[in-house]
């Protein structure tokens, strides 16, 4: 793969010093692209665990960016377990098609995570890294971004060429300059947290959802396990739940005794926190592009807000590098707002239906759970609709203006829990172990993908007219590989149920772009423009049609279902524990 040329523009600017911003300043500079990296706040704020289950393919993006001990600090679990009042309902574990050696989730303190990612970024000269700088406007030409920065020294100026703002749950004010709307709305119930230090052998690798126990009748607790013998509890409790009151009247003490029972535990931390389900109208706006909890909040059941924001920040890193070094009409960062916001509505879309069974409105709907509940005791159909959160899975952008699709791939929706979906066309490609004669460093195919694009050939295609191919249809940095030569075993051929005569097109954050057959040169180059953005008729489709009516759709109903008197404000303290 050829080493691109050096970029010598303005830099970056990204606002917001969480996970998502972290990851999007590290993803530019991996890409060569500058970065200035902008808080309000004077420092960072190690309270708390709040976000702590990581999805594996955001492990492996840490990883690129040199935060892979994240993986490896984090407490493995793979066992969910789903219990109704003193009996367990079901368990399930999740697959992997292609054996990855991450592990499907890790438990791992936010504030562990940040610490990890922060020892990337001073490792990392690109990134100017500046606290205590509070944007208080935003202004944009055809080629620049301006941001007003309030500092303690006075009033400071940024310019960038372009902007992402991950400035978290908290944004009110960056979403205010920018003009976008943040429709939906906040849930009544809230939700307790304590991360307590206890040993509870036999808790250490699952994930525990109780529906209905005993010392939480009427509604659900979780229990997650962490690393160094914590583990994290929610309990769902009442709006006017008061945390001093119990605390002071030992009630606290008998919520953690009821489930822990006569041990000797230590409290390390504990909020109240409540859930939202909001989506900014545009995530692209001229030069800025919004991204994490800035842009979507979802209810932390499925752990999609984290793990979500961090897919924002890839999307968004590979196409602003793409288009600052030129190898790309900067049309395509439309398709950020496309495949982003579709992403963001699916997750409104099942958090928003777990909300439903978790917090039933009505006395029918109340009713109705609890025959559900009652028969998933003996009926799997019935266990099929008991709904504790689905967990974060990438967005498979099967409907996307840059995928090509395949009629001899169709999607085949949503797959059950814990599973990974068919691969075709749209959908990110499973991790695998892979032998690369002029890369010994590289051990598995995750390694490749985020160089450039890369193009997969199996028996019966010529490889070296693949490679003329990209080479006469674009800049961007590119590699063709022959299957047999890097998949030894096998695995990976397996996992794409990849047949003879074929391309695999992969992008640069590893979804499949295309899978062209036999010898087309012209249906290769047609991908090729297709997911580099050199069709603005298709990348400047709202997405109005197929399954993105229907997130429109269920993000219409999301909207809708606004509790009486739920308050507007956005919670910083939510905790991801799902």
């Amino acid at each position: 793969m050829d080493t691109p040329s050096p970029y010598g523009g303005p830099p970056v600017a990204v606002v917001g010093n969480g996970p998502v911003g972290q990851t999007t300043a590290l993803l530019l500079a991996r890409w060569g692209i500058p970065v200035v990296l902008l808080d309000a706040r004077p420092e960072r704020d190690a309270v708390g665990s709040k976000a702590i289950c990581q999805q594996r393919d955001v492990l492996d993006i840490w990883a690129a960016v040199g935060a892979g001990r994240i993986a490896e600090e984090g407490l493995t679990w793979d066992t969910a377990r789903t219990f109704h009042r003193d009996r367990e309902l079901f368990s399930w574990s999740f697959t992997d098609r292609g054996h990855s050696p991450l592990p499907p989730f890790v438990n791992l303190s936010q504030c562990r995570s940040e610490q990890i990612l922060d020892e990337a970024l001073a490792a990392e000269p690109r990134i100017d890294v500046r606290w205590g700088h509070e944007v208080t406007a935003i202004g944009q030409d055809d080629r620049t971004v301006l941001l007003t920065c309030a500092t303690a020294a006075g009033e400071v100026r940024v310019e960038a060429a372009y902007a992402v703002a991950a400035a978290g749950a908290r944004g009110d004010r960056i979403r205010d300059l920018l003009g976008v709307d943040f429709a939906g709305h906040s849930f009544d119930d809230r939700f307790l947290i304590c991360d307590i230090r206890a040993d509870l052998p036999g808790w250490e690798t699952e994930r525990r959802f109780h529906f209905d126990p005993e010392w939480n009748p009427g509604r659900q607790v979780l229990i997650h396990p962490c690393p160094e013998q914590i583990f994290r509890i929610d309990w769902q409790v009442p709006a006017d739940f008061d945390l001093d009151a119990e605390d002071a009247d030992g009630r606290l003490d008998a919520r953690i005794r009821a489930i822990i029972g006569d041990r000797d535990y230590e409290i390390v931390w504990r909020s109240v926190y409540r859930f939202h389900s909001r989506c900014v109208d545009r995530m692209r706006v001229g030069r800025v592009l919004l991204a994490g909890d800035c842009a979507h909040l979802v209810a932390p059941f499925g752990a999609r807000g984290l793990n979500s924001g961090v897919a924002d920040a890839e999307n968004a890193a590979w196409k602003l590098a793409f288009v600052l070094h030129g190898w790309v009409p900067e049309d395509l960062l439309d398709s950020y707002h496309h495949e982003r916001s579709a992403a963001a509505r699916e997750n409104l879309a099942v958090t928003s239906e777990t909300m439903r069974f978790l917090v039933p409105r009505t006395g029918d709907e109340r009713r109705a759970r609890e025959r559900v509940l009652e028969q998933a005791r003996d009926d799997a159909e019935a266990r099929a609709r008991v709904d504790s959160g689905r967990f974060a899975e990438p967005y498979w952008y099967v409907d996307s203006p840059l995928t090509t699709t395949d009629p001899d791939r169709p999607f085949g929706g949503r797959p059950p829990r814990g599973e990974m979906p068919t691969v075709v066309p749209g959908v990110l490609v499973p991790d695998a172990p892979v032998t690369v004669a002029e890369r010994p460093d590289v051990t598995r195919l995750r390694e490749l993908v985020r160089d450039g694009l890369l193009a997969l050939t199996t028996t019966g295609v010529d490889t070296a007219e693949v490679a003329r191919v990209l080479t006469e249809t674009t800049d961007a940095p590119r590699r063709v590989l022959r299957l047999a030569d890097i998949d030894e075993h096998g695995t990976l051929t397996t996992a794409l149920n990849a047949r003879p005569g074929e391309t695999w097109l992969l992008r640069p954050d590893g979804h499949v772009a295309a899978v062209v057959p036999s010898n087309s040169a012209d249906a290769l180059a047609r991908a090729v423009r297709r997911v580099l953005g050199y069709m603005p008729e298709v990348v400047s489709t709202s997405g109005t049609g197929g399954r993105a009516a229907a997130y429109e759709r269920h993000f219409a109903l999301a909207q809708s279902w606004d509790l009486e008197g739920a308050e507007a404000e956005h919670n910083a303290d939510k905790g991801e524990c799902r």
